[in-house]
């Protein structure tokens, strides 16, 4: 992971501009200067598919690439870039010190990005909302979205893979049907209908193309929490401009190109599994075995907009992530021992209550 800050001086006072999520704008704090970002850049040039096989051989598309100055976060593993003339930061995802270094990370640059769509407020309004559905959560919790602590705008690292796809499967296909038998039950003869399945064998072929499908190239952020932010308005990305990022951290990616597509060919996969059972048809279904051709491989770099929050509780450090273009909020909780052992206490009172009417609704029925 390398990482950026941008800064843009304003025409009035020279203070930073920062980009005002929502808008073509830069906004300036100090004195309000607003200054409006030009279009300049061709959208279908930065969302053009590349492709796949020719951005492996790092020759072919040598002007795509990148080489910044990065440095190491000594404790969760970040790397940040930073200007020259910068030594020194807190890494924005565990908020640990860090100090210059001469490391340098070839990436392949950005070419376009989704723009903030939600300022910090919004994004906090989002994240208190949901924070305050975790009843097991502790209470310093609560209180931490409530003093409103200060939260990272982030764009962060992914790819979008596109692909044909050909598949042959065989395997089993089963239909249920009934029957209809005699059983001797409680002294007495009583029918039953029983349900069997009748197997047959099943073969066939599967073709589907897969559109943008987007893998998180960051392992900075748990991946379970970024997949779960998704859908993202794709159609709205704009071509890269360093103006969107003012005032906000941009993060490059850790995840490189060939792993990105192992986690997209998994998505696949489990999507055209889905298709050959659709396909077998009937109530159940058996692969026996699938093969699929894979081709025309391209993919995109993009940056997406996410706030994060970071609570430390006990010594460990958890996160908030909110999708800055929707406001869906997905992250890591703490659980509070005496909310569970007072929920537990609670269950065992209700069930002595409910026990005890029971016993004296019975002893009443006696008589």
């Amino acid at each position: 992971m390398t990482e950026e800050e941008f800064h843009f001086p304003c025409e009035q006072c020279g203070g930073d501009l920062r980009f005002s999520p929502g808008v073509d704008e830069l906004t300036c704090p100090h004195c309000g200067h607003v200054q409006h970002i030009p279009q300049n850049g061709d959208v279908a040039e930065a969302t053009r598919e590349m492709d796949f096989h020719a951005a492996l051989d790092a020759g072919q598309l040598g002007a795509e690439y990148e080489e910044t100055r990065v440095l190491d976060c000594p404790n969760c593993g970040a790397k940040t870039e930073m200007a020259e003339a910068q030594q020194a930061a807190r890494c924005p995802f565990c908020d640990t010190p860090i100090v210059g270094g001469t490391g340098t990370h070839r990436h392949i640059k950005p070419k376009a990005l989704l723009p903030f769509d939600l300022d910090q407020d919004a994004a906090r309004q989002a994240m208190t909302r949901w924070l305050g559905r975790l009843w097991f959560a502790p209470n310093g919790l609560q209180e931490y979205a409530r003093k409103g602590r200060a939260m990272s705008g982030i764009y962060v690292p992914f790819w979008t893979y596109d692909a044909d796809t050909r598949s042959r499967y065989s395997g089993m296909r089963g239909d249920d049907y009934w029957e209809t038998r005699t059983v001797h039950r409680d002294g007495k003869m009583q029918q039953e209908r029983v349900r069997r399945t009748r197997w047959r064998p099943a073969a066939g072929r599967v073709a589907r193309f897969f559109d943008d499908i987007v893998v998180l190239a960051s392992q900075s952020l748990p991946k379970r929490y970024t997949d779960a932010l998704q859908p993202w308005d794709l159609a709205a990305l704009k071509p890269y401009d360093p103006a969107y990022m003012a005032g906000f951290l941009a993060e490059a990616y850790q995840i490189g190109l060939e792993d990105g597509f192992t986690d997209a060919r998994a998505v696949m996969d489990r999507q055209i599994e889905q298709d050959v059972r659709r396909d077998i048809g009937g109530d159940h279904q058996r692969i026996m075995t699938l093969q699929t051709q894979v081709s025309d491989i391209t993919f995109k770099h993009v940056l997406l907009p996410i706030w994060m929050a970071v609570y430390k509780y006990r010594g460990k450090t958890y996160r908030f992530v909110v999708n800055g273009q929707t406001g869906k909020v997905q992250g890591e909780r703490p659980w509070s021992a005496w909310k569970i052992a007072f929920a537990v206490l609670l269950g065992l009172i209700v069930a002595g209550v409910i026990a005890v009417i029971a016993q004296q609704t019975q002893g009443t029925s006696s008589y």
